[in-house]
C-alpha cells in the first residue's frame, strides 16, 4: 500500500512522522451500542501519544433526530479549534476497530474543505499489534484557527437519492451486510422496514477491507467493486445504516482515482423511517 497523506497512510508512516510539530491525530472511534464498548473511555485508557478524542454523535447536527448528521461548518469549527486542529495541519484519523468509523471524519473534515487529512491502515489494533507506544495522557491543547468551506458535492440528502434512483443515473451503493441489504436481517434501529433503496446495489464495506482490518489494495478495491457490478464510470453515492461505513466505500473510491462521488448523509436510518419512500427487498 502506497502512503497517501490525504487519503490513507500506514502505522510506519505515522510512526516516522509522530514528532512532527504539526502533525495532529484524531481517534474517531464509535461503537454500536450493542457491542457494549465505551469508545471514550478507552481512549481515555490508552490512545496513541497526543492523539484527540472526537465524538462523532457529538461534533455532530444536534437539530436534525437522525444519529450523528454532519456538523454545521460553524460547530465544526469551533469544536476543532477547542481541540488544537486548524489551517496547516496534517490530519491522521485511526479508531479501535481497524477501518470502521475513523473514514467518516476524514469523510467529514473533506466536506468541510479540508483535504490535508488521511485514515490510518488497521488502527489503532495494528498499532498495539506492532508494539508501538500509546499513552493514557490527555493532549496538550492549543487554540488553533481553522478556516472551512463546505464542499456541498460530496454529501446527498433524501431528495437528490430519490431522484438518483429513480433515474438511475447513479450508482447508489449499499455498504451494509447483505442480509440487512436483502431485507433477511431486522435493523439494529428500532422502528425501520428492511430492505434498500430500490436500484442500489451492495457493497458490503468488509469487502473492501483485510482481515486485518487494513484496506485491501488497489487491486483488490477494484476487484470488490466488479463484484458488486459497479460501472465505475457514472457517479456514486454511498449509502449504509446512519452514513459511517459508507464513508469507507468514499474512502476506496478516492484511493481509486474515482472522482465524482458523495456520502447520503442520512443513510438507511432516513429511508428506513419513512413510509412512502419506495423499499426494494431480494
Amino acid at each position: 500500500m502506497t502512503d497517501d497523506p490525504r487519503t490513507l497512510v500506514s502505522t510506519d508512516w505515522l510512526a516516522a512522522h509522530l514528532a512532527d510539530p504539526d502533525l495532529r491525530i484524531i481517534d474517531a472511534s464509535y461503537y454500536l451500542p450493542d457491542e457494549g464498548r465505551d469508545a471514550r473511555a478507552e481512549y481515555e485508557a490508552a490512545h496513541i501519544p497526543g492523539a484527540r478524542f472526537f465524538d462523532i454523535d457529538e461534533i455532530a447536527d444536534s437539530r436534525s433526530a437522525l444519529p450523528h448528521m454532519a456538523p454545521p461548518p460553524e460547530k465544526f469549527v469551533s469544536r476543532m479549534r477547542a481541540m488544537g486542529v486548524g489551517d496547516g495541519h496534517q490530519v491522521v484519523v485511526y479508531d479501535g476497530a481497524g477501518l470502521f468509523s475513523a473514514a467518516r471524519v476524514w469523510w467529514t473534515f473533506r466536506l468541510m474543505g479540508k483535504t490535508d487529512v488521511a485514515v490510518l491502515n488497521g488502527g489503532l489494533p495494528k498499532w498495539l499489534a506492532e508494539g508501538r507506544e500509546v499513552e493514557d495522557l490527555p493532549p496538550m491543547l492549543r487554540d488553533r484557527h481553522i478556516t472551512v468551506s463546505r464542499q456541498a458535492g460530496l454529501v446527498r440528502d433524501v431528495t437528490q437519492v430519490a431522484a438518483a434512483a429513480k433515474l438511475g443515473d447513479h450508482e447508489i451503493l449499499d455498504a451494509r451486510s447483505p442480509e440487512r441489504f436483502r431485507g433477511e436481517a431486522p435493523e439494529p434501529r428500532p422502528g425501520l422496514r428492511a430492505g434498500h433503496i430500490p436500484g442500489s446495489k451492495n457493497l458490503h464495506y468488509r469487502t473492501l477491507l483485510n482481515a486485518d482490518g487494513t484496506m485491501k489494495d488497489a487491486a483488490g478495491l477494484r476487484a470488490a467493486f466488479d463484484a458488486a457490478g459497479v460501472d465505475m464510470d457514472k457517479p456514486v453515492i454511498s449509502t449504509c445504516g446512519s452514513g459511517v461505513t459508507a464513508c469507507i466505500i468514499d474512502l476506496a473510491l478516492e484511493r481509486l482515482g474515482h472522482r465524482h462521488h458523495a456520502v447520503y448523509d442520512g443513510s438507511w436510518s432516513e429511508w428506513g423511517m419513512y413510509g412512502d419512500l419506495k423499499v426494494a427487498k431480494g
